[in-house]
């Protein structure tokens, strides 16, 4: 599969140009925001920690090997990227225990900078934002296009679109998921039934993503849209007065799009019918999440991005740094201004 049928297209026009990102994990750089007050005391530990060039799951397993219990033993807010330096909580649950010796789990990839005891374990999702700084290597741009796009981006955010990196390469997971959809089976593993399930999920939000982008109707609400705000995961149905709700300008409040899941769209009107077109479309894919147990739930349409500022450190260098609500994918950003390609070529775009 390609980029544009993972995707979708554009909201900002064609690419200006094309850069590197991730030449190094520092270009690509992740920092949760988490918003609990910790009580310094209670029998889960609470670590900050800064991993490069290793994924979350690898670096829970090291920390539980460090600490002498199973992995089921820990947890954490959401799943960071491999290739990039990314600083993010885990908590250990130690009722009874002293705080263990983690140094054996840190070398050149992992430290743990702080670890502070909680009450309470930590809960997946539970952070609210994600914090970004994105370094654009061998940037083949013009500076003057970039800005004009960059402060566009930041008065309208850009499609909501779940990343490529969550469809793995090629579109392979949606592949495997269509091939398990067919059959109305689930894979016995737990790992591989959740990644699958949620391409499939991310995939069909996408196509009608990229009608409403092919459309406009991305950026407004219409009568019978689903209507939710950035940092909610509850929504309430959109009259006429709801589409002139003044919260809608300054990217608070959104239309949403279906992850699908068991029970009708509670949309209406041209949003229903829109959503039930894309289902139709993909019938044994939306049985067969229905079918799994996953639930209706809505995404918002639009991503505001909080807090963008850039610079060019020198001229083939743009370096952004940006806060996104929880689940939402920095790519996505990138991906209104340039066409990616890898270290060493400048002429072949490739998606990351």
């Amino acid at each position: 599969m390609t980029e544009l049928e993972l995707l979708g297209p554009r909201a900002s026009g064609e690419a200006l140009g094309t850069a590197v990102l991730k030449a190094v994990a520092e270009d690509f750089q992740v920092d949760e925001v988490l918003d609990i007050p910790l009580s310094g005391q209670g029998e889960h530990l609470w670590l900050w920690v800064e991993k490069r060039d290793l994924n979350t799951e690898e670096a829970a397993r090291r920390l539980a090997r460090a600490a002498g219990v199973p992995v089921r033993a820990i947890s954490y807010a959401g799943l960071k990227d491999r290739q990039a330096l990314t600083r993010q909580w885990f908590s250990l649950h130690l009722p009874g225990k002293a705080d263990p010796d983690l140094s054996r789990a840190e070398d050149d990839t992992l430290r743990v900078l702080k670890q502070v005891r909680h009450q309470r374990k930590l809960q997946r999702g539970a952070h609210s934002a994600n914090g970004f700084t994105l370094r654009l290597t061998a940037l083949q741009a013009d500076h003057q296009a970039l800005d004009t796009r960059l402060e566009q981006l930041k008065q309208q955010g850009v499609p909501n679109y779940f990343g490529s990196q969550r469809f793995g390469h090629a579109g392979g997971n949606v592949h495997d998921a269509q091939d398990w959809a067919a059959r109305q089976a689930l894979p016995e593993q737990r790992n591989v039934r959740s990644r699958l399930l949620s391409a499939g999920r991310s995939y069909l939000f996408n196509q009608v993503l990229a009608e409403r982008v092919a459309d406009g109707s991305w950026q407004r609400a219409q009568v019978g849209d689903l209507l939710a705000f950035t940092d909610k995961r509850s929504f309430f149905v959109a009259g006429e007065a709801e589409c002139d709700d003044p919260r809608l300008a300054i990217l608070d409040l959104h239309p949403t799009g279906p992850l699908w899941g068991a029970g009708e769209a509670p949309s209406q009107g041209v949003t229903h019918a829109l959503e039930s077109a894309v289902a139709a479309r993909h019938p044994a894919l939306c049985d067969w999440l229905a079918r799994a147990g996953m639930d209706h739930e809505r995404r918002i349409l639009r991503l505001p991005i909080g807090r963008l500022t850039w610079h060019y450190p020198e001229p083939d260098i743009l370096q952004l740094e940006f806060v996104l609500p929880a689940g939402c994918f920095a790519t996505v950003v990138v991906r209104e201004l340039v066409d990616l390609v890898p270290a060493g070529q400048t002429d072949s775009p490739c998606v990351f």
